[in-house]
């Protein structure tokens, strides 16, 4: 298994690109908000975090060579 080292803010990154992944499917999956404001932010939190995996994608790919 290869070990891979990220520094303190990448790993915060990550972190943080999963949250609002999961924040915007919960919010998509929740019946708490009416329902238009629920899907526009739900949305917007699910588009934001699967665009913002991509860097972070490629800082693991980067520890990996």
């Amino acid at each position: 298994m290869k070990r891979i080292e990220l520094s303190r803010p990448e790993l915060a990154f990550i972190i943080a690109t999963r949250a609002i992944v999961g924040a915007g499917i919960a919010l998509l999956l929740a019946d708490r908000l009416h329902v238009e404001q629920r899907k526009a932010v739900g949305a917007t939190l699910l588009i934001v975090g699967l665009v913002t995996t991509i860097p972070a994608v490629w800082a693991i790919f980067r520890e990996c060579e």
